[in-house]
């Protein structure tokens, strides 16, 4: 394999798998969801609050779950479980079609967004974190046009195929595409490391030539990399930091999302303009996540957080006051440019701190805060927008959280070792 490639690295089609899978986590996530709402609505009579609250608490449940995940990662690789969590996914896509009663539904949100919003990112981003350490920012970058793809593409789709023929048909498209695209290409495409077939992190070039050594200076962690086992790395203060970081952006923007048609409908904004702002801040956040790679790439990237959550209280107070169509323009380019940023860094920081070995049971606690925090945020916005007939109240609570984030991203210094006692080997 490693003479067919020839010049060509094969992390890069690692990434581009790496990729895909990212992309087919659509069916798992918000944005797609969110489209299946009011024909659940519509065909069962169910209330907004049941639906909001089902799929809060089948989120949080999942993520509770995640933790295991990375360690199934870690114990069988992400090829094997690649393919395994593929399969599951289709089935659970297939499960939704026949949703016919609440507790249905409560079983598919759960499976969905386990397989879906959790693993189906999870594996992707541990893959490319084996695969790089030099290039690991910009190979993200990469990596997410997937994400991006996704939420661009997910509700034009599902509104298309629900239109045209049904909700379920909708679910039945994308669990057959699971299994007759994806599945296939995880099987026969994907290695778990470069090693594996005799090449090292970044491929060929100037890297090969320092054999990886250590280097000097501040760049010494990142390019050594240290491996860090989970136990290891919950003795840092970073650790705990950035799961703070990790979770609040999950909850904000998650909140947003599920109510953003009904959230700009209290503006009156049509629902149209609404789907149009989706569009635009996936739009925007393509390039974005290019510089957010190469500036990861060049500095501390809990510098990049601050900067994250500072831009997330600006969102929140422009979204108390959109009411137009060229704020709701604004509105959805700085949406974009936020999470152009939040998804590079969030996941490039994990493996630059505590290295490659374990980063699949590392990472699954970070996932794991990510679908709990996702899971946090619907539901108050819902619960909310009833008490007080506005989001204002709820959106003014919610600065609380992107202030936290800031005070947490100074705290999320780069680890060593050596500071807390640890020896490494």
């Amino acid at each position: 394999m490693a003479k067919f490639i020839g010049k060509f690295y094969y992390g890069w089609f690692i990434v581009f798998i790496a990729g895909l899978g990212v992309f087919f986590s659509g069916p798992g996530q918000t944005y797609s969801n969110s489209t299946f709402i009011d024909a659940y609505i519509s065909d069962f009579g169910w209330s907004r609050s049941q639906v909001s609250g089902i799929y809060s608490a089948a989120t949080l449940v999942a993520g509770l779950i995640m933790i295991f995940i990375g360690r199934f990662i870690d114990r069988f690789g992400q090829r094997i479980m690649m393919v395994v969590i593929g399969v599951l996914f289709a089935i659970a896509c297939f499960w939704n079609s026949i949703v016919s009663s609440i507790w249905m539904l409560a079983l598919g949100f759960f499976f969905i967004r386990l397989l879906g919003q959790g693993s189906m990112t999870l594996i992707p981003n541990t893959l490319v974190a084996q695969w790089f350490i030099k290039k690991r920012g910009f190979a993200f970058s990469i990596m997410t046009l997937g994400s991006f793809i996704s939420a661009m593409l997910f509700p034009v789709i599902n509104t298309w195929l629900i239109n045209t023929w049904d909700w379920r048909f909708a679910w039945q498209f994308w669990g057959v595409l699971l299994l007759l695209v994806f599945v296939p290409i995880a099987l026969f495409g994907v290695r778990n490391k470069p090693e594996d077939m005799g090449l090292k992190p970044d491929g060929p070039g100037k890297q090969k030539d320092m054999k990886y050594k250590p280097l000097i200076g501040v760049n010494v962690v990142k390019e050594a990399a240290e491996d860090w086992t989970l136990t290891e790395a919950k003795k840092t203060r970073a650790f705990w930091a950035i799961l703070v970081c990790v979770g609040i952006p999950a909850m904000v923007n998650t909140g947003i999302t599920f109510h953003v048609i009904s959230i700009f409908g209290t503006n009156d904004l049509s629902p149209a303009i609404a789907a149009m702002v989706l569009s635009l801040m996936a739009m925007v956040g393509i390039p974005m996540s290019f510089i957010s790679g190469m500036i990861t790439d060049r500095i501390p990237t809990n510098y990049l957080l601050v900067a994250i959550f500072i831009i997330e209280i600006i969102l929140l107070l422009m979204l108390i006051v959109t009411k137009s169509l060229w704020m709701a323009i604004l509105f959805g380019i700085v949406w974009g440019i936020a999470n152009g940023l939040e998804r590079i860094s969030l996941n490039v920081i994990w493996p630059n701190y505590f290295g490659r070995k374990h980063i699949g049971s590392i990472n699954g606690v970070g996932v794991t805060m990510t679908v709990i925090g996702s899971s946090l945020g619907p539901l108050p916005f819902g619960v909310g927008f009833d008490l007080f007939h506005s989001y204002t109240p709820v959106l003014l609570v919610t600065l609380i959280f992107p202030v936290i984030g800031v005070i947490c991203s100074i705290i999320a210094k780069k680890p060593s070792k050596a500071q807390i006692g640890i020896k490494s080997f």
